[in-house]
């Protein structure tokens, strides 16, 4: 007898009443227990698997669990990254829903979500492990160098939506949070290596061990090769890269209270490119960070977390040469006040220093400069009627160099109505400060061209209001959708190729969904659908806007085989969009995995990307050569010993 979730509620709920109106005959009487029996079982085991559901920590930086997140959230897994045929996290970020994916050329991607696709997504905050990894000098982040062994990777937090709250400027459109394993769960040694038609080499060593009774550690090295890919006319775009990279992680519960995590990262790569206006330009970048973590237990209602760290980043290209120091503190104190009410503040400073050089009439005035942001959040959760009521109130203070002090407040309200289904609601405001490129540029060809920064831009503002539904039909099979209406004051443009300025509103609108089911115990599909508008007459934002396909959609298949083969495919279409004055074509991405556990230690596969294409038009950059993303095929081994 099939019998759908709801069904078994409903029999769960109402069947007892039978007994107490009548007395049905003794047969249908030991029928109706064993099937109130039977949906009692299965439906606490739903219940269960909810309990056991994924956590995310980025959205409210305190782990929850997903279906208590009043916000739009995806995670991606180490499960899916190791079927995934990715092999930076670049491309592995495809695989979320809302998220826009565009490759440039070899080594370098435009990555954003809910509009304004840009090289360098000025409104996207990218973490790695809650260090902020983007750059307050074009307000963006350099994709080429944020990398790590996939295989350490725990899980990515996406976050669609703004969240400034928590996070301060820049985290306007969304959230992207790359979360590491602990050093005690990558003990032992790995090796990992692969080779192919584009991806010529690329090799990965890890290996970790303990230090002491409560101290664990780990140590990689990673390096990568890449080929050239193509352009239209079928020539080389001479876009080739290499980069390595090492690194470590200590972990050590030094008491019962008392957590230490001390982490650090050294990096070089070189880099090639078609310039219209430099040719060959070759660029050369390298850096470092160290991060320490302190996590403190005051008791079981109150605990706090404090980070410092320092990044270094050192690139050089064909326009600019960079030399940046940052260093940031955040202390946060999580206080459970009551069975009802949760209460988290925090305090951060960061200050950054960059260093830059003339290079032919293009220049930053001053050369070198100083930045300063100072901050203080405050976020309180209630919850009603057993916990199935929640609402979150909280506020942002920041002060910066650019444009002075900024407040940021948001208001969340999660309902769930039943175990199986959650309703939440969201009205947030969030700002994209200047960058130093649009306040301090200058960029002299006189008499036949000069342009320079404005110094006197406003905070971009945005005022977004979202609204999301879960549902999970059984512990099989669940949908995921999110909308969002979003304004955007003083949007920062260039005018008359003269200066930047505050010039123009938009607003922006969409859907966001997820399907999750899995069809049988060896086989599981995820589905995913964006659809995303602008919604305006102006000329400047319908030309910027257009660098965002109207829909996005992808599905993915994971397969179990026989003999411990698994067979795993996805199919990414990416609707078409004009980016500066090209327009690009729809296209179809098809991937195909087939990978070998031949020991659970030693894994085997053979990849292939773009199937259905030999090459395709991804995004065109302003100052690049049109560059297309070629059909690729590799072999990956992955040893731990």
């Amino acid at each position: 007898m099939a019998v759908s979730l709801n069904h078994k509620i409903i029999l769960f709920v109402f069947i007892p009443g039978l007994f107490a109106i009548s007395s049905p005959p003794l047969g249908l009487t030991e029928d109706i227990v064993s099937l109130q029996s039977t949906v009692h079982n299965q439906f606490m085991e739903e219940l269960k698997w909810l309990q056991e559901e994924s956590v995310v920590s980025t959205a409210s930086r305190r782990e929850q669990k997903v279906s208590d997140t009043a916000a739009a959230v995806f995670v991606i897994t180490q499960e899916d990254i190791r079927r995934s045929v990715a092999n930076s996290i670049p491309e592995v970020l495809r695989m979320a829903p809302g998220v826009h994916v565009a490759r440039i050329d070899a080594n370098k991607w435009a990555i954003t979500m809910r509009g304004f696709t840009n090289r360098y997504a000025d409104k996207l905050l990218v973490l790695i492990d809650g260090r902020t990894v983007y750059s307050p000098l074009f307000s963006g982040t350099y994709w080429d160098v944020q990398d790590t062994l996939l295989e350490d990777i725990e899980r990515i937090e996406v976050i669609r939506g703004p969240g400034g709250t928590l996070w301060g400027a820049n985290a306007v459109n969304g959230i992207i949070n790359i979360i590491t394993k602990s050093a005690k769960d990558t003990q032992g040694g790995l090796f990992t290596g692969s080779a192919g038609s584009e991806e010529r080499g690329m090799g990965g060593l890890r290996y970790g061990s303990k230090l002491g009774d409560n101290a664990y550690f780990r140590i990689y090295s990673k390096y990568a090769n890449h080929d050239d890919f193509v352009l239209e006319s079928g020539d080389s775009a001479n876009d080739s890269w290499e980069a390595a990279r090492a690194g470590f992680r200590v972990d050590w519960d030094y008491s019962i209270k008392d957590a230490l995590t001390f982490q650090g990262d050294i990096y070089t790569g070189d880099e090639s490119e078609m310039n219209k206006y430099y040719p060959d330009a070759d660029i050369y970048a390298s850096g470092g960070n160290m991060r320490t973590n302190w996590r403190h237990k005051f008791s079981d209602t109150s605990e706090m977390a404090l980070q410092v760290y320092y990044d270094r980043t050192n690139r050089t290209t064909s326009s600019i040469d960079e030399e940046r120091d940052t260093f940031d503190i955040d202390f946060q104190h999580n206080l459970r006040l009551t069975d009802w009410n949760e209460f988290i503040w925090g305090v951060g400073y960061r200050y950054t220093y960059n260093d830059t050089e003339d290079d032919d009439g293009l220049l930053l005035d001053p050369l070198n400069r100083a930045d300063n942001v100072s901050s203080m959040f405050l976020q309180d959760e209630f919850s009603f009627f057993g916990n199935t009521v929640k609402v979150t109130i909280g506020t942002k203070f920041e002060h910066n160099d650019y444009t002075g002090f900024e407040i940021q407040p948001s208001l969340r309200a999660l309902w769930s109505f039943t175990e199986m289904q959650t309703i939440w609601a969201a009205v947030s405001r969030a700002v994209r400060t200047p960058s130093r490129f649009e306040s301090d540029i200058v960029i002299d060809h006189s008499p036949y061209y000069y342009f320079t920064g404005n110094e006197d831009l406003e905070a971009v503002n945005l005022l977004a209001y979202e609204i999301g539904y879960r549902i999970h039909f059984t512990k099989k099979l669940s949908l995921d959708t999110a909308l969002f209406y979003n304004f955007y004051d003083d949007i920062i443009h260039d005018v008359n190729d003269e200066t930047f300025k505050n010039v123009f509103n938009t607003k922006t609108y969409g859907v966001e969904t997820t399907v999750n089911w899995t069809v049988t115990d060896p086989w599981r599909l995820v589905a995913g659908y964006t659809y995303f508008d602008v919604d305006s007459t102006n000329y400047n934002v319908t030309k910027e806007q257009q660098s965002d396909p109207h829909s996005l959609f992808n599905i993915r298949s994971l397969l179990n085989l026989p003999y411990n083969v698994e067979l795993d495919a996805a199919l990414f279409y990416v609707d078409s969009f004009t980016s500066l004055d090209r327009n690009i074509s729809d296209y179809i991405r098809f991937d195909v995995r087939l990978g070998w556990r031949v020991t659970n230690n030693l894994d085997v596969s053979l990849t292939g990307t773009n199937l259905f294409d030999d090459k395709h038009l991804e995004y065109k950059d302003g100052s690049l050569e049109p560059t297309e993303i070629e059909r690729a095929i590799y072999a990956k081994l992955t040893w731990k010993f």
